[in-house]
């Protein structure tokens, strides 16, 4: 699909707005919709922005050859309410302009959270999912997103439909997870399992849009899935000391036991979801399910089909967010 016109949700968001610069740089013509004004403002000109959420998005009239949907609400807790309305009905609006507007192909991002599991398991297959996973709503939420997307492409809502899952993205502008690791470590200190020895796969968002724009041409057209790593997975105590170290910081680990932590986040999260406000638990089993154990994704199938290889190393992205970081501070 050379020289398309692809329109990116949630393009003001973190991975949204990579998306659209990559996009631009090799020669697409990108139409950037989110809710963040300035955001958007700075990856794409007035004539290419929609301003505005995925509810709108349903009834406008865009010409357009394929949707990057990357708009979602990602977080370890909320109500399912919030998750539905985003993540579900959200992803039903786009089938919605996809159909009315004649889109070719929908990319669709959706997560590995859909594995989690209080377990250790290496490279881990696209097919290897539990659609009746609850360990909580995010989850739920982008299991009945695929199926949704997947139903809309079999009855001919939509002709074409890729899904990738990417693990752990890392980036300048990462609002979640190294400054939610980073908190952690400043407020208590990061807590290890078994040494820390557990492996972690993690990705660099540039990798991740490289993989986006390669899934406009490539891809089995008929739904395929594709995980998305850098294909260099690390030990959970490795990760932190090389991005601590960067940032010029002691690391501070404490051991914790995995059986004591999981009754313990159990505990939190009941006593939260009767709290007035339903705050997030400071610890929940998602979380212990991704820093707690080994997992690692298969992207075998990714760099047979999409043409995917990391460009970005593991340690290039770590560097950039610890420079881009101190120089903030």
């Amino acid at each position: 699909m050379s020289g398309a016109r692809v329109l990116v949700t949630g393009a003001s968001g973190f991975l949204g707005g990579h998306v659209v610069r990559d996009l631009d740089a090799h020669g697409h013509e990108v139409f950037a919709a989110g809710r963040n004004a300035p955001a958007l403002a700075a990856v794409a000109d007035e004539e290419h922005r929609i301003r505005g959420d995925l509810r709108s998005l349903a009834s406008a009239e865009l010409s357009v050859d394929a949707v990057i949907h990357c708009a979602a609400l990602s977080t370890p807790w909320g109500p399912w309410r919030a998750f539905q309305e985003a993540n579900v009905e959200g992803t039903a609006r786009v089938v919605e302009f996809a159909r009315r507007n004649g889109v070719r192909r929908i990319v669709h991002v959706s997560s590995p959270s859909v594995y989690a599991a209080p377990r250790d398991h290496l490279l881990i297959r696209e097919e290897e999912v539990d659609t009746d996973n609850r360990l909580n709503g995010y989850i739920r939420s982008k299991i009945a997103a695929e199926a949704l997307l997947q139903e809309a492409r079999r009855t001919g809502q939509i002709s074409e439909l890729v899904i990738l899952r990417p693990r752990g993205l890392i980036g300048v502008g990462d609002p979640s997870l190294i400054p939610r690791l980073l908190d952690v470590h400043r407020r208590v200190g990061i807590p290890l399992f078994d040494g820390g020895e557990n492996l972690i796969d993690v990705t660099a968002v540039e990798n991740v849009a490289t993989a986006l724009r390669l899934a406009l041409d490539a891809g089995d057209p008929a739904g395929g899935v594709y995980n998305i790593t850098n294909d260099d997975p690390r030990s959970f105590r490795a990760l932190l000391t090389t991005l601590l170290e960067l940032l010029g910081e002691t690391p501070r680990m404490r051991p914790m036991n995995r059986r004591a932590a999981w009754a313990l986040a159990t505990a939190l999260e009941a006593i939260c979801r009767v709290t007035p406000g339903r705050p997030e638990p400071p610890l929940t089993r998602y979380t212990l399910s991704t820093i707690a154990y080994s997992q690692t994704l298969d992207i075998s199938r990714a760099e047979a089909e999409l043409g995917y290889r990391p460009h970005v190393s593991l340690d290039g992205a770590l560097a950039r967010v610890a420079a881009h970081l101190r120089a903030a501070a």
